[in-house]
């Protein structure tokens, strides 16, 4: 009969509850301070204290050339690892995650909403970082932006994929200070304000943060192409985490 109301319950479309997700978590992200923080405020202090004085040594006469590319791939390190570790530990300390496992919403579909969530943060905040290092006179080969995209996502799903195994399998305290620990050496060895240690290429393998740093300084300030071993050594890298976190991840 026309005008009577005829509910139909059911469980929404996977792809509306994930989209949902991905908003939720930009919006709990926007308002935590201290994550912005460390997400901006850490890399910036780098790339203004390396970029601009002599306060460290690096290879060439560009510092910049050398310095921005370094501190774009440590903002994807402490968005997409340190501060989503932390964040998601806690969300499981609190019962978050608890509730989360009672709605529509699957464990793949809330892996990928963190890192959906966490690589469109990262845009922004390489936009803005990018826009810094031009201010100051950086001038990056912009032609050779896709490749550095490309090795840019494949970091954040490998850094992603390894603060969620964290998150689950260790107490919120256990992953803090682990994840804290974990970026401080990497951006202590990882070629970020002074040159990596040398391992040849299997030191593209041994840290990640070091050779997305080199892929990002050799499209971008050089506008040459990705090292093949720095391609597989991401690869690698994001495939290993994000299948163990899809395995080992729990709700509570």
């Amino acid at each position: 009969m026309s005008g009577v109301f005829a509910p139909a319950p059911g469980r929404a479309p996977m792809r509306s509850v994930v989209a949902s997700q991905i908003r939720m978590e930009l919006t709990l992200t926007a308002r935590r301070g201290e994550a912005v923080v460390l997400a901006m405020g850490v890399p910036l202090l780098v790339l203004l204290g390396a970029g601009l004085t002599e306060v460290t040594n690096v290879p060439g006469d560009d510092r910049l050339a050398f310095v921005v590319p370094g501190v774009l791939a440590l903002t994807v390190m402490s968005t997409a690892f340190t501060g989503q570790a932390i964040t998601t530990g806690y969300e499981r300390s609190y019962g978050v995650l608890k509730r989360l496992g009672a709605s529509p919403l699957t464990r793949p579909g809330l892996l990928f909403a963190k890192t959906a969530a966490v690589l469109g943060l990262i845009v922004v905040q390489l936009i803005a970082l990018a826009a810094v290092g031009l201010a100051v006179g950086w001038r990056p080969h912009f032609e050779a932006v896709l490749p550095a995209l490309g090795v840019t996502v494949l970091a954040t799903a490998a850094y992603s994929g390894l603060a969620l195994l964290m998150a689950s399998l260790l107490r919120p305290e256990a992953t803090t200070g682990a994840a804290t620990l974990i970026y401080v050496l990497m951006l202590a060895a990882g070629g970020i304000m002074f040159a990596a240690p040398d391992l040849g290429t299997f030191g593209w393998f041994v840290l990640p943060l070091a050779a997305h740093a080199e892929a990002l300084r050799e499209t971008l300030s050089y506008g040459g192409s990705v090292p093949t071993a720095i391609w597989l050594s991401l690869g690698a890298w994001a495939l290993v985490l994000v299948t163990a976190a899809a395995k080992k991840f729990r709700w509570e």
